[in-house]
């Protein structure tokens, strides 16, 4: 079971520090008897096996707790991003029906205006109070109250592998958030896997940028737990020279994130600045998409020589992780995802699911114990990606000789403009080996005469840089047809999960597709990482 890895931890380190966020410092011990004490108070208020319970917190020690104790409780943990909005949040407190939701008082005008009690919600824990609750419909309780002193006795709620644990929901950039089930088994095996190959034990600690909503968040936190290490929760990637100079205090020796997260260290952080104070940072690793072989390349030069870079790829489908590149393997194969992880399969598969030769493209099948049990209250969407043994991801891509994988591109991604197929991905990596290029995203918008019109929404690194400069370089490689019109801003639209928003980016691009022109967008701050 997924809380049995806290409770090891706590059995073998428990006057060990696990969680540090700004100046709060929490043992094994106080964490897991804390859990223990909230799971008893679900159970108390009669919330039973498979029921759900919601997070509605940002990253810190309360989400940590109330994570394992819901666990430890038998319930199954749902977590939301705490960017939603009354009209984000009501369509899934509607589909989840939990029985409980435990929030921020940060969040407590949002929670009220989505009506709680209208949608089903009976018991709001909330971190810290702050206003009137009487008459809103819903039961109250102050976190402190409830966990005024932490339990030592683990409940022991008999439960088997395959029982549902988490409902994560994807990040819903490209289309409605899923809500993606994950049993104790799904995440368990695939944890095992990861620290196997990252080599992970107590004497690590992980930086987390990355919310614990996205499955690669709640990945960073189980395995690090699971070696009783030790995580540091840092909120402040806004203010990206904040991170690196804890990174060196802290002498953290991991760091995880997606393309963006190093594409704004590298360019908006003194990161190499901090390259000999570093001396602790064992590894870095990415997933969350695709990064640009230069985005790669300035990385591995801004970084210390000892320290590991790790290319991941999974989904939130596969319980975070499907395969990962050995660092060795960087230089030699930049292009490449790796192989997969232990106990993974990874095929290539035609239209017809049949399995293509090497070097041919097609789509990415996985198979595995890490696959999720389907999304939640979803079955033509679970039949549409489960099926055939296996979970396809609607990526496309192909495997070498020697079985490395390499992604080439989404099949909903993939463009018609004037006839022609076009694969954006392409040109967003010509894009970034401009050298002029923070990140980009590529994309077909409505046009009168071709119908789609090839636009891209580009951060310049420079801000005296041009749309015109860009494409004078790009058209070096790139042949007229696929010549973007570029639009300019500061830094693109962000996901929750740190992933560039390709949906709200269009919305940004439409009108500018139909009147072809070139330039900055009004405004110029349009979009930011959060």
């Amino acid at each position: 079971m997924i809380h049995h890895f806290l409770e090891h931890s706590a059995r073998r380190f428990p006057d060990k520090v696990a969680v540090i966020h700004g100046d709060v410092r929490a043992t094994y011990a106080e964490i897991n008897g804390a859990a223990n004490t909230l799971a008893q108070w679900l159970m108390d208020q009669g919330i039973q096996r498979g029921d759900r319970v919601a997070l509605f917190l940002d990253n810190c020690l309360e989400y940590v707790v109330s994570y394992y104790g819901i666990l430890k409780a038998g319930a199954v943990s749902a977590p939301l991003s705490s960017d939603l909005k009354p009209d984000g949040l009501r369509p899934l407190l509607e589909e989840l029906k939990p029985q409980a939701l435990i929030a921020s008082s940060r969040f407590e005008k949002v929670l009220r205006a989505t009506d709680l009690a209208a949608v089903g919600v009976p018991r709001l824990i909330l971190t810290q109070p702050q206003g009137e609750w009487a008459g809103s419909g819903v039961s109250v309780f102050s976190w402190a109250d409830l966990i005024h002193e932490g339990n030592p006795a683990n409940p022991d709620i008999p439960m088997e592998a395959s029982a549902l644990a988490c409902i994560v929901y994807t990040s819903g950039s490209t289309g409605a958030p899923k809500g993606v089930m994950l049993s104790h088994h799904n995440v368990t095996t695939n944890v095992s896997a990861i620290c196997e190959y990252l080599n992970l034990t107590e004497n690590d600690t992980q930086m987390v940028v990355l919310p614990f909503t996205y499955v690669m968040g709640k990945s960073l936190l189980n395995t690090h737990v699971a070696v009783a290490g030790t995580v540091v929760i840092n909120n402040t990637f806004a203010y990206p020279a904040s991170v690196i100079k804890q990174m060196a205090e802290a002498e953290v020796t991991g760091f995880s994130g997606v393309p963006a997260t190093y594409a704004y260290l590298l360019h908006r952080s003194p990161l190499a600045a901090y390259r000999d104070r570093l001396h602790t940072l064992r590894y870095c690793s990415q997933a969350g998409g695709h990064m640009s072989p230069r985005l790669k390349q300035d990385l591995r030069q801004a970084l210390p020589g000892h320290t590991k870079i790790y290319i991941m790829y999974g989904a939130t489908e596969a319980s975070a992780r499907l395969t990962y590149l050995d660092p060795d393997q960087l230089e030699a194969r930049p292009d490449s995802i790796g192989r997969p992880i232990p106990h993974v399969t990874l095929r290539v598969l035609d239209e017809k699911g049949e399995e293509v030769p090497v070097g041919q493209t097609g789509e990415l099948a996985a198979s595995g114990p890490n696959i999720m049990q389907g999304y939640w209250q979803d079955e033509e969407g679970t039949a549409n990606v489960l099926h055939d043994n296996a979970y396809h991801t609607g990526d496309l891509g192909y495997q070498d000789e020697d079985g490395y994988f390499y992604v080439t591109g989404r099949k909903d991604h993939l463009l018609k403009v004037g006839g022609r197929r076009i694969n954006p991905q392409e040109i967003e990596d010509v894009l970034m080996d401009t050298g002029l290029v923070l990140e980009a995203a590529v994309l077909g918008v409505p046009d009168d005469l071709l119908g789609t019109r090839l636009a891209a929404v580009v951060a310049p690194k420079a801000a005296d840089c041009s749309a015109d400069q860009i494409l004078s370089s790009c058209s070096e490689r790139l042949p007229r047809f696929k010549l973007p019109h570029i639009a300019l801003v500061r830094s693109l639209p962000k996901s929750p999960s740190h992933k560039i928003d390709r949906r709200r980016c269009r919305e940004l691009m439409e009108g500018w597709g139909r009147a072809g022109k070139n330039g900055r967008m009004e405004g110029w701050k349009t979009g930011k990482l959060e």
